[in-house]
């Protein structure tokens, strides 16, 4: 079954009204191909002015949420406030949530049972360091990490698998597309054993890690690559082009 692109930005703690306004313009104006799913990841604080202002053909997605509806957790917010902004997707378990803040796999496969429950979409991101890379560990490493979100699942058509290598997310190291496809047909072959044949095929399994307008045509072009992940280059005019690497 053909698996529709999709190409999340996430835009991180980067813009403002006025950078974000404009940038909004840009990609409301500009030419992209109908035939992909596009989700902007905005700082929780313009969430409502991002949806108020992208088009609608566009999705918007909050970059974090916490594991519960509501209550004394101060600084977090919830899959339900999210929802209330008009806001359909999270992006969780994102490599800075997971070693700048010390979000456990445990924490995040919480947190997206929470958010499917809550009608959400997810981008559930997952990842090996360099050390773990050059370790020769990298199955190890992804297959525990997308255990734990596989185990917090119940439908999987409102999941998106991020596979972003820590060691080239605004290194400018990017994993060829030979190492994308490799982990990325691991992994299918990981839901096709440990998940179902049927979920295999139909999730999307999106690459991330320093994707720019120059990287983005072969990486596309791996049959196992379902879409980006772009964090810097979503910034900029340029992730028009990234949208439209299949074109």
């Amino acid at each position: 079954m053909s698996r529709k692109f999709f190409v999340g930005g996430n835009w991180k703690m980067n813009g403002d009204k006025k950078s974000l306004g404009e940038l909004i313009q840009t990609m409301n104006g500009g030419k992209v191909d109908p035939n992909v799913e596009v989700v902007c990841g905005a700082p929780s604080i313009y969430l409502d002015f991002a949806r108020s202002k992208l088009d609608a053909k566009f999705g918007v997605a909050a970059q974090n949420c916490y594991k519960v509806a509501k209550g004394a957790f101060t600084g977090e917010i919830s899959p339900a406030m999210i929802k209330d902004c008009g806001v359909n997707w999270v992006i969780l378990g994102h490599s800075e949530r997971r070693h700048v803040f010390g979000e456990s796999d445990e924490l995040i496969g919480q947190k997206t049972a929470h958010a499917l429950e809550n009608g959400l979409g997810v981008i559930a991101c997952i990842g090996e360091k360099l050390d773990e890379r050059e370790g020769g560990i990298t199955e190890k490493v992804v297959f525990a990490q997308t255990k734990v979100i596989a185990d917090n699942v119940k439908d999987w058509s409102k999941v998106v698998l991020a596979y972003e290598p820590v060691w080239a997310i605004g290194t400018g190291k990017t994993a060829s597309p030979q190492q994308a496809q490799e982990v990325h047909e691991k992994l299918r072959d990981w839901l096709k054993t440990n998940v179902s044949e049927a979920v295999a095929n139909s999730v999307r399994i999106i690459y991330g890690g320093s994707v720019t307008g120059g990287t983005c045509k072969e990486l596309a072009s791996q049959k196992d690559v379902d879409g980006f992940l772009v964090g810097g280059a979503s910034l900029k005019p340029e992730f028009i082009e990234i949208i439209n690497a299949k074109a």
